[in-house]
């Protein structure tokens, strides 16, 4: 069954299932979610189809409702998971279909249980989902996330601490909104003692989760500073690093690398980094884990390389790292990999690097742009050029250069936008090649004709004017060095599509983009054939389409602003007597804490932590040993590894010569064995075409009869299709006439319809108006009515006031009346006591 198919059954189970909600249409419906499910089709939401956003929009529906079974929840659920396969597609369930706000609400449901099988997998869904996206605290059902995520996090359940730690740190990571929300509720300081316990569990993923969500929360506070202090910040990089290299898996490391980026925002952790003694040894073990065929892994490494690129005490060390020579045999599978060219040594970080370049593997595109750039920052203007840079640059050129091959705009417009955005990183890395060293360059002749190609492409989009424009500027550096370069460049400048791209860097709010096209332009303008008047008119469209845009974002932005709220003043008063009463029972609390404080035993406590740390510090200590006998031992796996796979490589590239040497002779005899079956066919074919040939001139003959008979009967039908053609031509000039007589005659009736309609029109506006004037009249009426009545209230209020204030004194005076009856009464029934008792 093909896709459409089983969508269009999804959607009727989907409707059949919410007309009627018994459990054999529930089973029906799990039944068609399944089969959706197996179908594995990740890219159903990119493919912009109707149906599959019918159906994507219902499912999500029917998550959100809580009538709807828990086991057709969770299938639902899983197929939703299953169609989350890129950045792309969740960020379309986020944003267009309000998967995560739904999602929390279905653990809000079932907060009571958090040990339930469905809370579990939203949580992992949601961790899923929220990686690398902002949710705003504004969102539906996020406060009553972050509430069962943080009472979650400080239960005792190691199932469900995982996830909740997750989600946790893709919530908090570049989130001020979550953060100041968090750190707004009363619970926050245990919250805080609870992740610190987290610090010394057994699971790595559990300690990253925990590193991620306090640097979000306190980096900038005094709870972060004695965190990340320069006692405890080289602790933590060598924690994070062996987590990086060492970690638990994809998900451990690439959260390792997020927080050590999140770290490297702050200068004072910068600063302590770049005076961490064991940097180069812990890059360097990073970087070999670009050795691996693991494309998301590999992008994880590049991406941290280019954060710690942006750390200027950083960056030299970097560049010592990865041009950094290796060992001979390593030389030696660098030639082979430079395409032959002899160059002195190579280098192991940065043969890794070339390799990703070309990498065949799924996914490496990402990363071949991450490796231009992160060369592009080694190779910056201002470092020095040492003779192992220039190694492997001689080395990168080839494969440079192989990048600038035009390519076939057939292919379609996402592929031509790849490979513009790599020829835009590459003529970058030249241009900063070319500066450093001009020899490099002077000998690679077959450039122009590989920039020519690329000048020659038809698609300008803004990414594609950025490669075009790079190139030029490349070509302008070469002209002087390479043949007939100068004749190429000057006659790409007179080109008229070369406009658009000038046009849209000269009105670039990017300034590098601006100064390159300005030097284009001084070299364009004093040319005989170049496009002027169209530049010009091409600028003035651009910044008349800007002018537009700004335009309708400032009547958005007033469109979008709402004023606030009013609220009622005796709410104000409610809730400031409430925030009046709390503030008090803290203040309260807090000085019964600090009375029981000084009654402990404080001296006992401080006894009991001072032994757990020295037995924290030897641990450590014993722990660092292993961890430097297991580097050792590493890095000599390491360079058994890399022995292994030099060998690897010669013998897989003597197999790959032999079997060429086996294809060509192969080829070869092929080619003849098919010339000598075409020259038997040749002759049969032959024979055969004489047969046909006489077979064809009698019926030639036999045709050539049948014409004759034919063509005097077609003379008659001439003759009488003139004479009907001339009555039809009398005809329509009758009905032409009569045409425009109808015609005017129509005009005039809808003419008269129309001062009708005016005339009505305005009768309709002239009673509307009477009607508004006797409306404001009224509304003037009612708000002078509300007035007296808020003055006669206020009025009332202050009599209120004052009738109280004499009650109270009238009541003062009562209990002193009989306080005095009280002690009269007593003084009377003492005396009458005497009496009775002389009597007696």
């Amino acid at each position: 069954m093909d896709t459409s198919t089983c969508l269009k059954s999804l959607l009727l189970a989907i409707q059949q299932y919410r007309d009627c909600r018994t459990a054999q249409q529930a089973a029906q419906l799990q039944k068609q979610v399944e089969e959706v499910w197996g179908l594995k089709c990740e890219q159903l939401l990119t493919s912009g189809s109707a149906l599959t956003s019918e159906c994507v929009s219902m499912l999500v529906e029917l998550t959100a409702d809580p009538h709807t079974e828990p086991s057709l929840k969770s299938s639902i659920i899983s197929l939703l998971a299953q169609l989350a396969s890129d950045d792309s597609t969740r960020e379309l369930l986020h944003s267009s279909y309000n998967l995560t706000s739904t999602l929390a609400a279905v653990i809000h449901c079932y907060s009571s249980t958090p040990g339930e099988p469905l809370v579990l997998q939203c949580l992992q869904v949601l961790q899923k989902l929220t990686y690398n996206t902002r949710v705003f605290q504004s969102t539906s059902c996020i406060h009553q996330l972050l509430e069962f995520l943080m009472t979650s996090v400080q239960s005792l359940s190691d199932d469900i601490i995982l996830p909740c730690l997750g989600l946790l740190a893709n919530l908090c990571r570049d989130n001020p909104s979550v953060q100041t929300h968090i750190k707004s509720l009363d619970n926050v300081k245990p919250f805080y003692r609870t992740l610190i316990n987290f610090l010394a569990h057994n699971s790595l993923t559990v300690v990253v989760f925990t590193l991620s969500i306090l640097a979000s929360l306190t980096l900038n506070e005094k709870v972060g500073e004695k965190l990340f202090d320069a006692k405890n910040i080289h602790q933590t990089f060598q924690l994070v690093f062996n987590i990086i290299v060492n970690g638990d898996g994809t998900l451990t490391r690439k959260y390792a690398v997020d927080l050590l980026v999140d770290l490297l925002k702050n200068p004072k952790i910068a600063e302590h980094l770049t005076r961490y003694q064991h940097f180069s040894a812990c890059v360097t073990q990073v970087l070999g884990l670009l050795h691996s065929k693991d494309a998301d892994s590999a992008a994880k490494v590049l991406e941290l390389v280019l954060a710690m690129c942006c750390v200027s005490g950083l960056r030299s060390q970097l560049c010592d790292v990865v041009f950094r020579p290796a060992a001979p045999k390593l030389r030696a599978a660098g030639r082979r990999q430079g395409g032959g060219l002899d160059g002195g040594p190579r280098t192991e970080c940065g043969l890794a690097l070339v390799q990703w370049l070309t990498s065949p593997v799924e996914g490496a595109e990402s990363c071949s742009l991450q490796v231009l750039r992160l060369l592009n920052k080694l190779l910056e203007v201002g470092q020095v050029v040492s003779e192992c840079t220039l190694s492997f640059v001689e080395m990168l050129l080839p494969v440079l250069l192989g990048f600038l091959k035009a390519l076939d705009p057939t292919r379609g417009e996402a592929v031509l936008r790849k490979h513009c955005q790599r020829v835009t990183h590459v003529t970058n890395l030249l241009l900063n090649i070319l500066l450093k060293d001009l020899r490099v360059c002077r000998s690679e002749v077959h450039l122009e004709n590989m920039l020519t190609e690329q000048t020659q492409e038809e698609c300008l989009t803004a990414v594609c004017a950025d490669a075009l424009l790079k190139t030029l500027e490349l070509m302008s550096k070469l002209r002087q060095q390479v043949k007939d370069m100068e004749t190429s460049f000057y006659r790409m400048l007179q080109d008229q599509r070369v406009v658009t791209p000038l046009s849209l860097a000269l009105t670039s709010h990017h300034r590098e983009h601006v100064q390159t096209a300005l030097a284009l332009l001084l070299e364009a303008t004093p040319l005989p054939d170049f496009p002027s008047l169209m530049l010009g008119e091409s600028i003035a469209a651009h910044n008349a389409y800007r002018h537009r845009e700004a335009e309708l974002s400032v009547k958005r932005l007033a469109v979008q602003e709402v004023p606030p709220p009013r609220v009622n003043s005796s709410m104000d008063s409610s809730s400031s007597s409430r925030t009046v009463s709390s503030l008090a029972e803290k203040i309260q609390s807090g000085l019964e804490l600090q009375e029981q404080t000084k009654d402990s035993h404080v001296s006992d406590i401080i006894e009991v932590y001072e032994q757990k740390l020295a037995a924290f510090e030897s641990k450590e200590s014993r722990l660092q040993d292993l961890l430097e006998a297991k580097a050792l031992a590493l890095s000599q796996a390491d360079r058994l590894i890399a022995q292994y796979r030099l060998q690897r490589a010669q013998a897989e590239a003597e197999a790959w010569k032999l079997a060429s040497l086996l294809k060509d002779a192969e080829r070869r005899r092929e080619d003849l064995q098919g010339k000598l079956s075409c020259q038997v066919l040749e002759v049969e074919r032959s024979k055969a075409d004489m047969g046909e040939l006489l077979q064809h001139n009698s019926r030639l003959q036999r045709d050539s009869e049948e014409h004759q008979a034919l063509k005097g009967a077609y003379n008659a039908l001439l003759n009488r299709s003139a004479r009907l053609l001339k009555e039809l031509q009398t005809a329509h000039v009758l009905l032409t006439k009569q045409s425009d007589t109808l015609k005017k005659t129509h005009d005039a009736l809808h003419l008269q319809a129309e001062e009708e309609k005016v005339k009505e029109k305005e009768t309709e506006r002239r009673n509307l108006e009477e009607t508004l004037d006797i409306v404001r009249k009224e509304l003037n009426k009612t708000e002078q009515a509300r007035k007296d009545v808020s003055i006669k209230a206020s009025s009332l209020e202050l009599q209120k006031s004052q009738l109280e204030s004499k009650l109270k004194l009238k009541e003062e005076e009562l209990n002193k009346h009989s306080a005095m009856i009280a002690m009269i009464h007593s003084l009377s029934s003492g005396k009458m006591k005497s009496d009775v008792n002389l009597s007696l």
